[in-house]
């Protein structure tokens, strides 16, 4: 491979509705860290791309339920995950946002040459709307059973508990996030993007022309989508919150979120090419560019199915080379959740654990989730640290640099006569550099890493070897030790640079201790370490030791596992997935709202629907048709003859062609079954409830 190979770096675009955990550093932001640095230090080309994705309704939702604009919401979290991010030592070229100028400029552009080219398919659709909000509810503002695995809190967009994707009108039972009610459907017009027509051509470039070098996770996945058939996908959305569809007659409309997000790596490539005085088109268009997208599974179809047919449809630009997609990464043996903030959030994490960052990194990528799901707890966290950070790299490190201060007041000493085991462990060092790149090429990050570690393992042995201690033969044999520490200061530098991928705050300030600032730019580079006879040359001086690593005690886990002891009864404590506190209203308005006791006469379920019952209630002034959807939940022989609550003035109404004239109170009990919202004690039909 060419020094001067070109890559374009993506890492997924975190979505800005709250911080980012561990999980997210696990599964994408280190590992291609890792990978962007070691690039870099071959002499590669390279613009690692990531940024903000600050459109969709969950952005919506959030802000709504604080009282603040979602671009106040957005700020706030672009500037946390920003933050935590530095903090952490991820090295992105450009972090940009979707919210910016240039973004939505480059995502209406792209829609724009799509829609000219007739790449789209325009069709009017029934979509879920929701009345009482008098809104079309977008993907994340309906929840209900999924189709596939059964599970009550569905997306509209996907299942969090099997991860299929599906649309909104899919879903059984769904439910309005916006107040609770039954959406009915409504015709409404949108753009699609033919995704079937692009199967023949995604089987032939990922299935076949990916099979021997793309992950078996991400293969499995792409070829499970295309066997079930792929089909036409919206790419516009009824909402108010994101980029304007540039076409004539889509006022309300916007580009969907899936559709603008990925295409902010590119908006985000333009911003950092113009800033840095570089063509943005040499990292997308030209076939000497290596595309690599470095995402979670949740991600897969975006980046492996969706996105390429976009890039594809366009004509104009390069295909990813790889997509390393990892796997989820559990904590204490429960799946990581925001909602339930079950999680370990970064900027928590660097409140109680100042100066660890690599710690954190070091763990997370000695376990991390490549093949399948992980699982990471705060006692692994400790023994790691304290084991194989603290007692083989850390205490290596240390020792090497102490006893040079101590022998030769920190001067790196002439060598004669250098034995056969000195020589054998020179050429040990020489062939890391090669071992750990050939992980790092195959995205394999822990075997990578292992191999590091195994650098230091080498360097303890051959400094406690027997009859090698150097503080043993410092009296009886002078040149041997100055021989010995000569070789250990070669291995310790071989450590600074190798380890930056990895660790990065740890290199920095192992090169400070070894004074590695002091010599010329090029000596930190990958290839140094296999080439150069003398990384740290006699005469050079280093300075100080300090700890590179420091323990981690019980109490400190402790008190981490009781933080998430607490988090769990805080859970228990809760109704969880409770529809949010709807916007605030006054006596006068709820006052106009005529609630009677009521008694249902007669029921039917309506033809050719599973929900739709048409029920005869008598409400004391009158005898009505209401039309409601609980036909999976009752019954018509056990609905008559039932006491309810009608809201009596609600505007009449059409469902499916029968006009409903009113509305049964009903609420929804933990396991998602309906009940009627009664009474207890007998009343007239009529009577007023206030």
């Amino acid at each position: 491979m060419s020094s001067q190979q070109r890559y374009t770096i993506t890492a997924a675009l975190p979505y800005t509705n709250g911080p980012v955990h561990i999980g997210h550093l696990a599964g994408v932001y280190v590992p291609a860290d890792i990978f962007a640095r070691y690039q870099r230090m071959r002499g590669s080309d390279v613009a690692f791309i990531c940024g903000s994705d600050e459109h969709g309704v969950p952005i919506t939702i959030k802000a709504k339920k604080e009282g603040i604009t979602p671009q106040e919401l957005v700020d706030r979290y672009h500037k946390i995950i920003g933050d935590s991010f530095k903090e952490f030592g991820i090295t992105f070229d450009h972090y940009g946002r979707t919210s910016s100028t240039e973004h939505h400029k480059t995502a209406s552009a792209f829609f724009t040459k799509l829609y000219n080219d007739g790449k789209f398919i325009e069709q009017v659709t029934e979509q879920l709307y929701d009345p009482e909000a008098d809104q079309f509810l977008a993907d994340r503002f309906v929840v209900g059973t999924c189709p596939k695995c059964g599970n009550t809190e569905s997306y509209g967009d996907q299942c969090e508990k099997c991860g299929t994707s599906h649309n909104a009108t899919d879903l059984i039972d769904p439910k309005s996030a916006i107040t609770g009610n039954t959406p009915e459907l409504k015709e409404t017009k949108h753009w699609f993007l033919p995704l079937d027509e692009y199967s023949d051509w995604l089987n032939e470039w990922i299935v076949e022309g990916h099979s021997k070098d793309w992950k078996a996770n991400v293969l499995g996945q792409v070829k499970s989508w295309i066997t079930d058939g792929l089909h036409p996908r919206a790419v516009t959305r009824d909402l108010d919150w994101g980029i304007p569809v540039p076409v004539e007659g889509a006022d309300g409309k916007v580009l969907y979120v899936w559709f603008d997000a990925p295409i902010g790596y590119i908006s985000a490539t333009k911003e950092w090419a113009a800033r840095e005085g570089k063509n943005w088109e040499d990292y997308w268009k030209k076939d000497d560019t290596k595309l690599l997208h470095f995402i979670g599974k949740d991600n897969i179809v975006f980046h492996c199915i969706i996105f390429p047919a976009m890039l594809k449809a366009h004509s104009d630009y390069v295909m990813p080379d790889n997509v390393p997609a990892n796997e989820f990464l559990n904590l204490e043996d429960d799946k990581i959740s925001t909602s339930r903030n079950w999680a370990v959030w970064l900027h928590e994490y660097l409140e109680d654990f100042p100066g660890q960052q690599d710690v954190l990194r070091y763990v997370l990528t000695a376990n991390a989730p490549e093949t399948k799901d992980n699982n990471f707890t705060w006692k692994d966290f400790q023994a790691r640290n304290n084991n194989e950070l603290v007692a083989n790299l850390g205490n290596f490190v240390n020792r090497v640099i102490v006893l040079t201060n101590k022998y030769y007041d920190g001067i790196v000493p002439e060598t004669a006569n250098l034995a056969q085991r000195d020589q054998d462990v020179l050429e040990q060092i020489k062939a890391f550099p090669k071992t750990i790149g050939d992980s790092l090429d195959r995205y394999r990050f822990r075997e990578a890493l292992q191999e590091l570690m195994n650098l230091s393992s080498i360097g303890n042995k051959y400094i406690a070897e027997e009859g090698l201690e150097p503080w043993k033969l410092a009296k009886t044999d002078p040149e041997q030790v100055q021989n010995i520490m000569y070789v250990c200061l070669q291995l310790t530098t071989a450590l600074a640079i190798l380890s930056e991928p990895f660790l990065p705050h740890t290199s920095s300030k192992l090169k400070s201790m070894l004074g590695y600032s002091l010599l010329d730019a090029e000596s930190a580079s990958w290839s140094r370490v296999a080439s150069s006879e003398a990384l740290l040359p006699s005469n050079h001086k280093i300075n100080k030791a300090e700890l590179l690593f420091s323990r981690i005690e019980d109490e400190q886990v402790t008190a981490q596992l009781e933080k998430l002891e607490a988090t769990k009864a805080a859970n228990a404590a809760t109704t969880p997935n409770l529809m949010p506190q709807k916007d605030e209203t006054n006596y006068d308005d709820f006052m106009k709202m005529d609630l009677r006791v009521g008694e249902i006469l007669t029921a039917e379920k309506m033809p050719k629907t599973d929900k739709l019952m048409v029920m005869t209630v008598d409400t004391g002034i009158d005898k009505r048709t209401i039309v409601s959807g609980i036909a999976q939940h009752f019954s018509a022989e056990e609905l008559i003859g039932r006491k309810v609550t009608v809201l009596a003035n609600l505007a009449p109404r059409k469902l499916r062609g029968v006009e409903s004239q009113g509305m049964i109170l009903l609420a929804e009990d933990p396991e998602g079954k309906l009940v009627f919202v009664n009474p207890d004690d007998a009343v007239v039909n009529g009577a007023t409830i206030a």
